[in-house]
């Protein structure tokens, strides 16, 4: 028989002759695997929500946030210290490398390429593999960044001081002492190098102390500008003469009120 005459083609079957749409299986056709969205899912997604809201309510509430006293611009000895999830950054800043000349390098560039690896991480292997020993280059790189962010982050916390940090940052109550700023001793004061380390209103600082309530007489306090005394060396006022009476007796006047 010739190929092509008197045969006849019989259809298999297993396959349907109209084709049907890739719809999904009733979720019912499971049960006690699934649930309904509403309102079972949602009410138990909102209940465990509650749960760690009242947890964190309480929290606050048992320990308040750990406030700081108000910036003072003036305070050039105040030493910053950023969340935790900068420190890495901040401690690599730290280093001769990243830092002074090069700071672009630990500003900028090293902190982006290390994120632009993240970025390009789908890209760079692009194995079907999910064991993590079979796919080194991501596993290796993966490895290295919790590494790097760790150490930095240890040796940030490490090599802070925190007794300083808690003085520079302690909330003090502010004294009876009215300031007139528009008298001639502020304005001598304000104009020196004195409102840098004492404040911008004479209460002190981690560099130096209050000038408020001091126990001294006007010319032992010339004599701390001309001399210095404790960490503040000597001839750091600039001024003349008689500003600096001025200066010793707006200072000697500061006393709280009884």
């Amino acid at each position: 028989m010739k190929r092509g005459k008197g045969m006849k083609f019989v259809g298999d079957s297993r396959i349907p002759a109209e084709k049907m749409p890739n719809i999904p299986k009733d979720y019912s056709e499971y049960p006690g695997k699934t649930e309904a969205f509403w309102p079972d899912f949602l009410l138990r997604e909102w209940m465990v929500g509650a749960v760690f809201l009242i947890g964190f309510l309480c929290l606050t509430a048992a320990h308040p946030a750990p406030l700081e006293r108000i910036a003072d611009p003036t305070d050039a000895g105040y030493i910053p210290m950023p969340d935790w999830y900068f420190l890495f950054l901040y401690q690599l800043i730290k280093y001769q490398f990243a830092s002074g000349p090069f700071n672009i390098l630990g500003v900028a560039i090293i902190p982006g390429l290390a994120f632009g690896a993240l970025l390009l991480a789908p890209f760079l292997d692009r194995s079907p593999e999910r064991r993590a020993s079979k796919r080194p280059f991501a596993t290796g790189f993966m490895l290295l960044g919790i590494a790097a962010v760790f150490y930095l982050t240890w040796e940030s916390v490490v090599n802070h001081d925190w007794a300083a940090a808690e003085q520079q940052g302690k909330i003090v109550e502010g004294t009876d002492v009215e300031i007139d700023q528009d008298s001639e001793g502020y304005q001598v004061y304000a104009g020196q190098s004195c409102i840098n380390c004492h404040g911008e209103n004479l209460e002190g600082g981690p560099a130096a102390p209050a000038l408020v309530d001091l126990d001294l007489s006007p010319d032992e306090i010339k004599d701390i500008a001309h001399n210095g005394i404790g960490t503040m060396p000597a001839d750091q006022y600039q001024g003349s003469d008689e500003d600096l009476d001025k200066l010793a007796e707006f200072i000697a006047s500061l006393k709280s009120e009884e």
